[in-house]
């Protein structure tokens, strides 16, 4: 990993925790949010999971407009910008 990669990682990671710590206790049925990402061709390659104790929960879509948003904020304050966040964040159930 090159060191300008772990600078995005980085900010990728506490981005995710703040979200993450929000989630938790506003959000129902919310477990806990992963990514995967390809240096090479970032941010296009970022993906990120939310994941939900059930389906329910994770169809909701007021809940899904909620992170979405939340994620995209997030993000943009650290300069990181999703070309198609609704396919780059996904809502699954364990």
């Amino acid at each position: 990993m090159r060191k300008t990669d772990k600078k995005i990682d980085n900010k990728l990671r506490e981005v995710l925790t703040d979200v993450c710590d929000f989630a938790l206790q506003e959000v129902a049925g919310y477990q806990w949010i992963s990514h995967t990402v390809n240096y090479n061709s970032f941010p296009d390659s970022l993906v990120i999971t939310c994941m939900f104790d059930n389906k329910q929960s994770a169809d909701t879509e007021k809940q899904q407009g909620e992170l979405l948003a939340l994620i995209n904020e997030k993000l943009n304050a650290v300069a990181i910008s999703l070309k198609n966040p609704n396919k780059q964040i996904s809502f699954e159930a364990q």
